[in-house]
């Protein structure tokens, strides 16, 4: 049953995960559709913005020679390499200058696919008397995903828009969204 998509307040946070030229078109670990998110993204941003709720923006920041690298045995290509053009958030993505920003994927021997692993995000969520997240991003069945389920775990309110994602395979996308589902996530298919 589709949900009511949310409308942002203050005690709300939107968060926006790995929009990023090596996701995008023409990127290193492109994502099919990626760029079609950015008119949704921004207007969320706008509205977060003008209700008074907090944005934070995460970014995969890889060393070189990461452990998630087929280099390094690890399943994906090398991508948003620490300085990189591609590790760069995406041109068109409007964040605002007070956006927290989560760098995630920094030790070189794990990968941290959750804005929440190891990045003292709830914390600060926490501290900014957040109660409820809605998350868009990159990519659904990956990062968004176990963001998602991370968010859930830590108490966290948590909507997920599909409007404003995608996924690196559709059908790793409709597993990703029932397993949100069955833990508690609210997903909006607007």
């Amino acid at each position: 049953m589709p949900s009511e998509a949310i409308r942002l307040k203050p005690g709300d946070a939107l968060i926006i995960l790995d929009v990023q030229r090596d996701f995008c078109a023409g990127g290193a670990l492109e994502v099919a559709g990626a760029d079609s998110i950015l008119p949704t993204v921004n207007a969320l941003i706008e509205e977060a913005v003008a209700a008074g709720a907090a944005v934070v923006a995460s970014r995969d920041w890889h060393p070189a020679g990461h452990a998630s690298f087929d280099e390094a045995g690890g399943p994906w290509p090398a991508h948003c390499v620490q300085g990189s053009a591609g590790a760069e958030f995406h041109p068109d993505l409007r964040l605002p200058e007070r956006a927290i920003i989560v760098t995630k994927g920094t030790a070189p021997d794990r990968d941290q696919l959750s804005a929440f692993n190891a990045t003292g995000l709830a914390v600060r969520l926490r501290q900014l008397d957040v109660r409820r997240l809605l998350i868009v991003g990159l990519a659904l069945d990956v990062c968004v995903r176990d963001s998602a389920l991370d968010a859930i775990a830590e108490g966290f309110e948590t909507h997920v828009r599909l409007s404003g994602s995608r996924a690196i395979t559709p059908e790793a996308g409709r597993d990703a969204v029932e397993k949100m589902r069955k833990a508690g996530v609210v997903i909006e298919e607007n």
